[in-house]
């Protein structure tokens, strides 16, 4: 399947749930209250959580007077271009470093390890090479599940004993990857939130150790979370947000949930881009996040 048509599949529970209901909206005659009631309610079932509906329906409200909409299709189209601004990033990530280094954050569960092996995987399609930190050193087998996943990925993995320094292990990654040529380091780190201090401390710790190891290099922190989570995964992010200074989301099991509405709050609530989707269990499913397809596919009408 193609970009779209993966897309379009993962997002089915949530638009047979709830987004098929909003699409149907294409079939009013004119825009009255009670549409807009509707809607809000609607959106809030998606898991969009109720301030950010009611910020949509205003938003909404406030396009349908100034354009003069007058019809339910009209209003639809309006609200796919909300959804577009307000899920679209300020810019690209920061992926310049040689190498560029990009730090996994997220709670044990999320599908944080599994990212970071799909990652590498679709930066190698796109012709880079890719090294792996082991830096979660003090869940046991972290390492070795890692492991696991850069071998079906096919990318070199470093890693120490357990209960070693995260940084030490960024380090001699950074250092090898630098010396050897890769273009990208994709850590594994910070599997829990023992408290904000501490993880602040680390992974500040690991920024040092990155520039340390490797004048040249860049850093970006992508926090994972797990999409049938919700509005809890929020909160939860916010936490680690205030902590780690994550400068984006990737979203897993986005096919396994009729929430998918929580991607539209993130951005709103957190003020971070989601940066990758996950969409299936197979490699190739996750996938770069792009506003425009991401409401097509979730407002598509099946014939």
């Amino acid at each position: 399947m193609g970009f779209f048509e993966k897309l379009g599949e993962g997002l089915r529970k949530t638009r047979d749930s709830i987004f098929g209901s909003i699409a149907g909206l294409v079939n009013a005659s004119e825009i009255t209250d009670e549409l807009y009631d509707d809607l809000e309610e609607q959106l809030i079932l998606a898991d969009t959580g109720a301030d950010v509906a009611m910020r949509l329906v205003e938003e909404l409200r406030q396009e349908v007077r100034r354009k003069h909409l007058k019809t339910g299709a009209d209003a639809l189209e309006a609200l796919k271009g909300i959804i577009r601004e307000m899920l679209r990033a300020d810019g690209e990530m920061q992926l310049s470093g040689r190498p560029a280094v990009v730090l996994v954050i997220g709670v044990n569960g999320v599908g944080k390890t599994t990212s970071i092996a799909k990652l590498a995987h679709l930066y190698k399609q796109q012709g880079k090479r890719v090294m792996l930190a082991a830096g979660d050193t003090f869940r046991a087998a972290a390492a070795e599940q890692l492991c696991v996943w850069a071998e079906r990925a096919d990318v070199p993995v470093v890693k120490h004993n357990e209960g070693a320094d995260p940084a030490a292990v960024l380090f001699d990654a950074v250092q090898s990857a630098a010396a050897r040529g890769y273009d990208m380091v994709i850590c594994d780190t910070a599997g829990r939130l023992h408290n904000k201090k501490n993880l602040m401390d680390e992974l500040s710790k690991i920024s040092r150790v990155v520039h340390k190891a490797c004048g040249t290099a860049s850093v970006e922190t992508l926090l994972v979370l797990d999409a049938i989570t919700g509005q809890n995964a929020i909160s939860q992010a916010s936490q680690f947000i205030d902590a780690a200074g994550a400068t984006g989301i990737v979203l897993t099991k986005l096919d396994g949930t009729a929430k998918g509405g929580a991607v539209i709050s993130i951005k709103a609530k957190l003020g971070l881009p989601v940066r990758f989707v996950g969409v299936g269990e197979g490699m190739d499913d996750l996938m770069e996040f792009d506003p425009d397809a991401f409401v097509d596919a979730l407002f598509l009408r099946e014939e």
